[in-house]
């Protein structure tokens, strides 16, 4: 016999009742035909209303019409040992819940009493979320992987004629300039493409020291044409600014991302600027006020800015996440994911300002190859935090 049965066969109900109450989960004690005679706070607190709206009866609590009344009268008709129902919570779809019921029984008799437990699915819908989007990641990628090469070939037949054109144009005519331009965008493509290759490879990158500056200004010309002619493009780059270590094509996609993003919040449109500049973050010890033991870390700040749309807090919260996008029927939601792979993977972070009708400003923080550092101004930043250090940056002050 259970040690619930031997309780309730003692008429010991209020000993169960203490059970219940110090359970970390939502548990009540159920009577035939169905009347939750004791239940927990963390039941109550489950169920999302305020106990004098609490039903008495099983049924009414649980969301699925007469199916949970047949079950639970199979369940005291002794046809059935148990049963599990999942339905949404309450007054609300994203919340979902785990209904177990099982039947106590005492001696050879049917069971006069069930047990139920009451669990909270919500984080258990999280994670079969992120596996479906784990899924079809690893289903692009596979598509990817097979497109890639004949992309690659393609590009190669590309760059042969772009090279034959080029060696009948002298250096001084007008059409060489922009046959250079077609070579470096299809360097550019076949570079995206080895990048493609090797995350379907599950290979590493080839990260090195990189100037994001002439990330920038090597890629103007090919960020002008595709914003288009409405928008404008400004490059505000530090002269002084140090190397990052990354791969150069990871920072290209990075770049390309970001102003593809911005270009496509500016409808009618307006201006994007590309920034570069030195920063410190600090790697705080604690929470505390007192940060007598932070230790500063240079690095270069790569922001790029637009005033278009902009968004609201429910977007931003989403704004990483694999597949999300507010373009419907146009975006793919994959873009600004690999942005915040590629800044991760590098050591570096991501703060995105943004409000509605005002525009959107992206941070990103990496670290800079060691070196001489300069002196950096204490002038206040934000402070986003990490792994659970409090981290922050203050850009440097510029003088006009």
């Amino acid at each position: 016999m259970s040690a619930v049965a031997e309780i309730l066969q003692s008429s010991d109900e209020m000993q169960f009742s203490s059970l219940l109450q110090r359970a970390p989960v939502g548990l009540a004690l159920c009577h035939r035909p169905g009347n939750v005679t004791s239940r927990n706070s963390v039941f109550d607190e489950l169920l999302g209303m305020p106990s004098s709206q609490i039903s008495c009866a099983l049924p009414e609590l649980i969301q699925v019409g007469a199916g949970s009344r047949q079950l639970i009268s199979e369940l005291f008709q002794g046809k059935r040992e148990s049963f599990q129902i999942e339905c949404a919570a309450w007054g609300t779809e994203s919340k979902s819940l785990r209904w177990t019921v099982w039947a106590v029984h005492v001696a050879d008799c049917r069971p006069d009493s069930a047990v139920v437990m009451l669990e909270d699915l919500s984080g258990v819908a999280l994670a079969r979320q992120r596996l479906q989007q784990a899924e079809r990641l690893e289903t692009v990628g596979r598509l990817a992987g097979g497109v890639a090469h004949d992309f690659n070939n393609v590009l190669t037949g590309v760059l042969l004629y772009c090279d034959l054109l080029m060696s009948v144009l002298g250096p001084s005519d007008r059409a060489r300039k922009y046959a250079e331009e077609i070579r470096k965008a299809g360097l550019q493509a076949t570079g995206l493409v080895r990048q493609l290759l090797t995350v379907v490879r599950s290979n590493k990158s080839s990260p090195r020291p990189v100037s994001l500056n002439e990330v920038a200004e090597g890629m103007r010309n090919l960020l002008v044409r595709l914003i288009g002619e409405n928008i404008e493009l400004k490059l505000k780059l530090d002269s002084g600014l140090g190397l990052v270590k990354m791969d150069p094509v990871q920072a290209q996609q990075v770049l390309l991302n970001l102003v593809l993003n911005a270009r496509d919040a500016l409808p009618c449109g307006g201006h994007i600027s590309v920034e570069t500049g030195h920063c410190k973050m600090q790697i705080l010890p604690g929470t505390g006020e007192n940060n007598s033991g932070a230790t500063c870390v240079p690095c270069a700040l790569f922001a790029v800015e637009d005033n278009g749309l902009g968004m609201d807090e429910s977007v931003r919260a989403h704004l990483f996440e694999p597949f999300f996008t507010t373009k419907a029927g146009k975006g793919t939601g994959i873009g600004l994911a690999t942005v915040h792979d590629i800044v991760s993977s590098n050591g570096g972070l991501i703060h995105v300002q943004s409000e509605v009708n005002r525009g959107t400003r992206i941070n990103i923080l990496l670290p800079i190859v060691p070196e001489p550092a300069p002196e950096f101004s204490e002038s206040p930043g934000f402070h986003p935090a990490h792994n659970g250090e409090i981290l922050s940056f203050q850009p440097e002050e510029t003088t006009s």
